[in-house]
């Protein structure tokens, strides 16, 4: 039998900060897909606070050292929240540059791998989420540019009552499993997501 092994990289909305069941969205989506009969090995590769620039540093070996020949590769990458975030006044990471690391990443990833992305998550500070908004839409043009598929999730979350209910019941930032669960229901509905 085949072993998909799957890694999902980002910040600390692919970690699954807060949840309970330390799942998270990626958690959540290889339980169902364990559970429809995929040979599913799930590496979860979230760093809290990371930036698409952190992101690029670490992800080729991360990854690389935990897929093996013969096997079904797949990469699935989240980021840009933090990027959008300040710091002494100032974007941590300016949005051209956001975009130049994802499609570096990307690419790169594409090339080995079969890779999708997921655009970043909102936090709940109005004015940093109208800046991840900004950014999630030139991500998306970025991945429809060089053919990578890309799920928008910033805006509907910004709207889903179960979303902000979730993460009023944690931190403000981040949201319990039923929040991640609705990140986990968006993939799974998704027409490019593989474990149907």
């Amino acid at each position: 039998m085949i072993d998909h092994r799957i890694c999902f990289v980002g910040d600390s909305m692919t970690h699954g900060t807060c949840d309970p069941e330390y799942l998270g969205w990626p958690g959540q989506v290889s339980k169902v897909a364990r559970a429809a009969g995929y040979n599913l090995t799930m590496y979860n590769l979230g760093i809290r606070a990371d930036t698409s620039r952190d992101i690029l540093a670490r992800w080729e070996a991360e990854v690389g050292a935990r897929f093996k020949a013969g096997d079904a590769h797949y990469a699935v990458f989240c980021m840009g929240a933090n990027d959008a975030t300040l710091e002494n006044s100032r974007l941590r990471v300016e949005p051209e540059e956001s975009v130049a690391n994802f499609a570096q990443i990307v690419t790169a990833s594409k090339e080995k791998y079969m890779t999708l992305a997921i655009g970043p998550v909102p936090v709940g500070d109005p004015e940093l989420d109208d800046r991840i908004d900004a950014l999630c839409d030139r991500l998306k043009a970025k991945a429809a540019e060089i053919n990578v598929a890309y799920l928008p999730v910033s805006r509907e979350l910004r709207h889903n009552q179960t979303w902000l209910n979730s993460v009023a019941e944690q931190d403000g930032c981040h949201p319990g499993s039923a929040g991640y669960g609705v990140i986990a229901g968006m993939v799974m509905a998704w027409d490019k997501w593989w474990f149907r």
